[in-house]
């Protein structure tokens, strides 16, 4: 656990080189190898220009009933880190360092399916509400921006190749377990989308089909660097668009930049012109795994993730390449499922750690 001064101030040193990289684009890497793509599963989907309501969705897997022997076989402790990673842009040829292509994509989350993690919504994951089968590793994938490249619908209303949503598919169907959602937080032009009934189409398509579509504020501004005032109307008109197209409103938030306003707690909740917005979490840029949504320490008003990216330059220490290497290292640090959502497990030794408001019980061993 990094819990003394200088590790805070290293971790919030990481929190800002994660933002500068961001902005201005450096450390371009190389494409790396991956698995060949497979066919891309597609889900049951209407004309793109029209509400959908999806066939299929990504459901969590049933829950068990966890006994203090089925928790210490799997050796689960459900206060372990979990590995909340960030994206932004995926296209075949990257300008900025955040940028991942494709293949390095498809060969991030094949290596997360063969190493046994899940997937599951960042709304999921603040809420607490983390159904992963017994002896398995929780995992968010989270995309800003609304991008493109996160999704976009054919003139057959396809999900079209090499897209976040197809990669995902792709990996989903060649591992069982691993559930296809992730977290898409958007501004005011989703997907790059011009139109509102396109907007609401692919909206719901996501929403339909098991993915959380999200606030990541109108205009992606500073929100450090704008007034409270602004702030709120920032959210709230991202809250209207969201209710328009059908997945608000919203349960998550993405701070543009990391960067957190002056009045923290505006970011969680508030209103603006009759508009309210409530966020069971709200999450940083970097620059490490999250603490389980069920430790005392954790702040869902400051939910940290990690830039998914190689081992160069300040991604040495920081980014996904390190963090999933770390946690693999240290199997007693991560998050391990006791299958059972009722439940929170946990060794004897860390009992004392869980928030004492879960209301949920309890597994000691």
């Amino acid at each position: 656990m990094r819990s003394t001064s200088s590790q805070a101030r290293l971790i919030g040193l990481a929190n800002v080189v994660v933002v500068v990289t961001a902005i201005i684009g450096l450390l371009l890497i190389p494409g790396e190898p991956a698995p060949p793509p497979a066919a891309l599963p597609q889900r049951a989907t209407p004309a793109p220009t029209a509400p959908t309501t999806a066939v299929t969705e990504a459901t969590p897997p049933p829950g068990i009933v966890a006994t203090p022997e089925l928790a210490r076989e799997v050796k689960a402790n459900e206060l372990g880190k979990i590995p909340v990673i960030m994206y932004h842009r995926i296209v075949k040829k990257r300008q900025a360092s955040i940028d991942r292509t494709p293949a390095q994509f498809r060969k991030e989350l094949d290596k997360l399916a063969r190493q046994g993690y899940v997937p599951i919504s960042a709304r999921e994951f603040a809420a607490g509400d983390i159904r992963v089968p017994a002896g398995k590793f929780p995992v968010v994938l989270t995309f800003d921006d609304g991008h493109p490249s996160h999704f976009g619908l054919d003139v057959h209303g396809n999900v079209k190749p090499d897209t976040a949503v197809a990669i995902i598919l792709e990996t989903a169907a060649r591992y069982p377990d691993f559930r296809p959602v992730a977290t898409f937080w958007i501004n005011h032009t989703p997907f790059g989308l011009r139109t509102e009934q396109e907007q609401a189409a692919a909206v719901r398509w996501l929403a339909g089909n098991g993915f959380e579509v999200a606030n990541h504020t109108w205009g992606h501004p500073n929100l450090r660097a704008v007034p409270t005032r602004t702030v709120r109307k920032q959210l709230a008109k991202l809250e209207r668009l969201l209710v328009r197209l059908g997945a608000g409103p919203a349960k998550t938030m993405a701070l543009p930049y990391g960067s957190m306003p002056r009045k923290k707690k505006a970011a969680r909740s508030g209103a603006w012109e009759g508009t309210r917005y409530a966020f069971d979490g709200v999450f940083l840029a970097g620059a490490e795994p999250s603490l389980s949504p069920y430790a005392k320490k954790f702040d869902r008003g400051a939910i940290q993730r990690i830039q998914s990216n190689g081992k160069k330059g300040e991604c040495r220490k920081w980014c996904s390449q390190h963090w999933l290497e770390w946690l693999d290292k240290h199997p007693r640090e991560r998050y391990v499922s006791d299958g059972d959502p009722g439940r929170i497990s946990v060794p004897a030794r860390l009992r004392g750690n869980i928030g004492a408001k879960r209301g949920l019980l309890i597994n000691s061993y």
